[in-house]
């Protein structure tokens, strides 16, 4: 395995993201795993996976790999399932032995706009001592714009999520469809299933079809992905939700994605600086500052469905006096000698410098 890595790193390949890595081994006498109490989405019981699941094994090969990664200046993306910080640490390693960029699911889960709970999930992994790697969605979730929207205010709060999880300090990881605003499309009966958790599951379970459809490039036949019949649906949301369309229109999801992603270039605190939270008592808006020697970026996301005005105290980081020039907004969100208010559901940044 690590002659394969090396022939792909002499070929110019940059890493390589390691698929369900927890699963890498199992207990070698094949011991049953014991039943917990509960049922999955497939009826049956629920079982303690402690004899295929995150065995001590699975650290002595991310230590071998990442050996192998260094020879060559390469990355290591791992698909990490962790139930605590301290299950996540274990990914890094002793010294950052294994993975440089364990992914950090928990963050996935926080399935609500809440402030408090993101509040917690930020400061739990940048304690963890290694970089952080956010997501809000993948392959085996129902996609964030199902899971954070309200079916009225959906294209306002995919823009919010981008600038979550985009301004963090950390590696942010971006599902396909997600700078588009893309929906999952679920299937509608048994025999439209293609995924074989749904097969087993139907109709409790429906698989993970909803969230793999083919991406949606035009608003011509099949999202303009293909002239043939795709192996999934497309959804006719198509119409108004793919690149083409959005690229023409300026207050769109992709075109906030790019402006946010230029943002995050260029300016040194997004990229590289210290995470900060500001006014942590607030239940309906999440802000904090980004700052590097020099600069510093002041991040608020309105996370209600209501306007909302906030002010902060930023003598404490020697900011009082510091001019403010806004970087980008999403909706109206607008500053008026520090006092800022916002749209709901929108999304507010603004540079600082004395």
């Amino acid at each position: 395995m690590f002659n394969v890595m090396r022939f792909w790193y002499k070929r110019g390949v940059a890493g390589f993201r390691l698929d369900a890595v927890d699963s890498l081994f199992e207990d070698p006498n094949f011991t049953d795993n014991p039943f917990a109490a509960g049922t999955d989405a497939f009826g049956r019981r629920n079982m303690d996976e402690k004899y295929n699941q995150k065995l001590p094994e699975v650290h002595g090969v991310l230590r071998g790999l990442r050996k192998v990664a260094d020879e060559y200046h390469a990355v290591l993306i791992g698909e990490t399932y962790t139930s605590s910080i301290d299950e996540l640490k274990h990914y890094y390693g002793d010294h950052s032995s294994e993975l440089q960029l364990p992914m950090d699911m928990m963050f996935a889960t926080v399935d609500k706009l809440s402030p408090g709970e993101f509040r917690k999930q930020i400061a739990s992994v940048n304690a963890s001592g290694g970089w952080p790697v956010f997501l809000i969605g993948n392959h085996d979730m129902a996609r964030s714009n199902n899971r954070y929207g309200d079916g009225i205010h959906d294209d306002a709060i995919a823009k919010l999520m981008a600038a979550l999880y985009l301004s963090l300090r950390g590696s942010p990881i971006l599902y396909y469809g997600e700078e588009i605003g893309m929906q999952n499309n679920d299937p509608k009966s048994k025999e439209e299933v293609r995924d074989p958790q749904g097969k087993i599951g139907w109709p409790t379970e429906k698989g993970r079809d909803g969230e793999r459809t083919p991406m949606q490039w035009t608003a011509g036949v099949n999202g303009g992905f293909s002239k043939g019949k795709p192996w999934l649906p497309v959804p006719p949301s198509s119409a108004t939700h793919n690149v083409e369309t959005e690229s023409t229109d300026p207050d769109s999801i992709l075109n906030f994605y790019k402006r946010l992603l230029f943002l995050r270039h260029h300016e040194k605190a997004l990229l590289d600086g210290e995470y900060i939270p500001l006014d942590e008592s607030n239940p309906n808006v999440l802000s904090f500052l980004r700052r590097s020697p020099g600069e510093t970026v002041l991040v608020v996301l309105n996370m209600s469905g209501t306007d909302q005005e906030v002010v902060f105290d930023l003598a404490p980081y020697g900011l009082a006096a510091a001019k403010r020039a806004m970087l980008l907004t999403s909706g109206r969100a607008a500053s008026h000698r520090g006092v800022i208010n916002l749209d709901p559901y929108s999304a507010y940044f603004e540079k600082l410098t004395n």
